[in-house]
């Protein structure tokens, strides 16, 4: 069948220049993806002469936004600090007529050097200055996939969530545009009734959930202790059904992870194989968008486990172990390889943060 001929959008070009360093030929990078050959060899040039796959405008291409429209976004994406790509594009339309896609929002407030900024429920914003250690993460990745083509299947992703009885969930990030931190509060129950629940994640399945409690049973949140303790008493003689030799060990930057003895810990078991904050490969901070539990499982999980509005939080408790169990094995194949073209996208936008959620199941 001849390849199609099309408009490619970021994702897929961050795909084809990744499968091009990684010594696959134009041929074959067109076979898999069913782009014309003639695209990829223009698309390689411009990358090899600019090192970037960010199309400049050419005259005579239509604009879909004048230079004052333009202007008016950049205005109301500064006064309106706790508004999301939508929220502007749909105040565009109301002002002027004009229908824009998010994605245009996106490339305009690039353009006027606003940075997108991400914030969690706890005030963690991504800045300019990470992009220069995810790129040297990803170097390091698609270096060691180079050489072993399934190392990507030998990580296991690790992460907390909090799900709260009345349905929210911690780990689902909002975009918001700013220049500084917006002091954007999310309001919760003084003393909401929740869950901290721990995953890790790999080609092979899934280890976990864990449910943190204490010694009377109750439901309690992470710390050092009791993060080193589900090391010991939980992760660690699961491990005992695999090969450990063989396995990477990933974690974030949360101070739980990090604390010497916790480190200590994990080396004792994964030695050269950790990747971690303080560990032997380190985890480029506040990258979300690169740890499948953040990406797709918690998401997903919270799609499906308040569908019976569960009351208590045993209720709760058991639908999160029904669904994560339910997990089909060829659903985190897919996921885990998504893991590979996000890299392909971050190396190929000079370590930017994905504009939004490209996984498609």
């Amino acid at each position: 069948m001849m390849a199609q001929r099309r408009q490619l959008d970021i994702f897929t070009k961050g795909r084809i220049v990744g499968m091009l360093k990684s010594s696959r030929s134009q041929t074959e990078v067109s076979r898999i993806l069913n782009v014309g050959q003639s695209v990829i060899s223009r698309l390689w040039q411009m990358f090899q002469r600019t090192r970037d796959v960010t199309r400049q405008p050419v005259s005579g291409r239509p604009r879909l936004t004048a230079p004052h429209q333009d202007r008016y976004l950049v205005i109301s994406a500064r006064r309106q600090r706790g508004s999301t790509a939508r929220a502007l594009g749909s105040a565009l339309t109301v002002a002027t007529g004009i229908r824009i896609l998010r994605q245009t929002v996106f490339m305009r407030l690039n353009h006027a050097s606003l940075c997108q900024v991400i914030y969690s429920q706890f005030g963690l914003a991504i800045h300019q200055n990470d992009h220069q250690a995810r790129r040297r993460f990803v170097e390091w990745a698609q270096n060691e996939i180079a050489v072993v083509p399934d190392f990507h299947k030998r990580i296991l992703f690790s992460d907390e969530a909090h799900f709260w009885l009345n349905g929210n969930v911690n780990k689902q990030n909002c975009r918001i545009w700013s220049e500084a931190n917006p002091q954007v509060y999310v309001e919760t129950p003084l003393h909401p009734e929740k869950l901290t629940v721990w995953c890790a994640l790999w080609a092979g399945g899934i280890i976990g959930p864990y449910f943190f409690k204490n010694n009377e049973g109750h439901n309690v949140t992470v710390n050092g202790d009791r993060y080193r303790a589900l090391i010991t008493i939980f992760f660690i003689p699961e491990l005992n059904n695999h090969d450990v030799q063989e396995l990477w060990f990933q974690q974030d930057g949360a101070t739980c992870h990090t604390a010497r003895a916790t480190i200590d810990l994990l080396n004792d078991t994964f030695g050269d194989r950790l990747i971690s904050r303080f560990g032997p490969v380190n985890w480029p901070p506040r990258s979300c968008d690169l740890t499948p539990l953040d990406y797709f499982l918690w998401g997903y999980v919270k799609s499906l486990v308040y569908a019976d509005k569960p009351q208590t939080l045993d209720h709760l408790e058991d639908n999160i172990r029904r669904v994560i169990a339910d997990i089909r094995p060829q659903m985190l194949e897919k996921v885990i390889e998504n893991w590979t073209s996000r890299l392909d996208y971050i190396r190929a936008s000079r370590g930017r943060h994905m504009p939004e959620i490209i996984f498609k199941m």
